[in-house]
């Protein structure tokens, strides 16, 4: 699934017994290739060169899995599951900048959860883009479940209220929320996400159980601030990082849990509706090829 990702850092190791300098220039300059950031880059180098001395391992397939273990225990302690509240509705509020597949994100989770059997309400909380709504609505018809909608413009907090009565008052599982794309300068919209988050509190009795920002798994130091922008006005409590198929450079989840110490909860690997699944930090890790 992930095959790939680090294929640059394989090659770089692949026919070396050792790592010298050269090496371990080479080694350091695919990372950062990759999206590790510079720093991180030069202490997963350095750790695998001590690792590497104290076991004695002298051939390629040794280093690359030193590598893929480093890789693994630094991303194990934020693989996390999906928060699932003891007494329904769960809500879930979807985060995230335009562009990053947060609409399909948000269709993928209610799709799987459906399939477990779920019953599932969206919230179309982004009033501010054009063809927002429609564009929910339109994944909500494919999938078979509702939507709760007022149209552009609207207040994204009284969609909110609304889809949370509807929801009490049918008996619904799971409440998935969209937001819009706010782009971290635009004050007076994260400040409407926080608006957002109190009337979750104050209409279910708690805060939204998820608060999940989409990433793009290509935008490297971008994909970074954005979390930290939006960690500070609502507090995640997860990530979902989009487009991570073969193609994708991948080191930023290293970087952003490094940086920001959030959880990885979701990865979207693919097109189709099964392709969104739950973060592997070993899987992840054995992308070093």
């Amino acid at each position: 699934m992930l095959q790939g990702i680090f294929r640059r850092v394989g090659n770089v190791l692949r026919g070396r017994s050792t790592l010298d300098e050269d090496t371990i220039e080479e080694l350091e300059a695919a990372l950062v290739m990759g999206d590790v950031s510079a720093p991180l880059a030069m202490a997963l180098v350095e750790e695998l060169r001590e690792r590497a001395e104290r076991t004695r391992v002298d051939d390629d397939e040794g280093l690359l899995d030193l590598l893929r273990e480093i890789v693994f225990e630094r991303l194990k302690p934020f693989e996390d599951r999906l928060v699932v509240a003891p007494t329904p509705p769960s809500v879930w509020l979807v985060l995230g900048v335009n562009g990053v597949g947060k609409t399909t994100t948000i269709a993928k989770l209610a799709a799987m959860l459906k399939r477990q059997g779920m019953s599932v309400l969206l919230a179309a909380g982004d009033t501010f883009r054009a063809a927002a709504v429609e564009q929910l609505q339109t994944w909500a018809g494919r999938i078979g479940i509702d939507v709760v909608a007022q149209g552009k413009g609207a207040d994204p907090g009284a969609v909110m209220f609304d889809a949370l009565d509807s929801a009490k008052a049918r008996g619904i599982d799971f409440v998935i929320a969209d937001t819009a794309g706010r782009l971290h300068t635009k004050v007076n919209l994260m400040e409407e996400l926080r608006k957002m988050g109190r009337i979750v509190e104050r209409a279910n009795g708690r805060p939204a159980d998820e608060r999940l920002l989409v990433l793009d798994a290509n935008t490297g130091q971008n994909a970074i601030n954005q979390a930290r922008e939006f960690n500070e006005a609502i507090g995640v409590t997860g990530l979902a990082i989009t487009k991570l198929d073969s193609t994708a450079k991948g080191g930023a989840l290293l970087s952003l849990t490094e940086e920001m110490q959030i959880p990885i909860k979701l990865v979207g690997v693919g097109e189709r509706m099964e392709d969104l699944v739950p973060f592997s930090a070993r899987e992840f890790a054995d992308g070093i090829v």
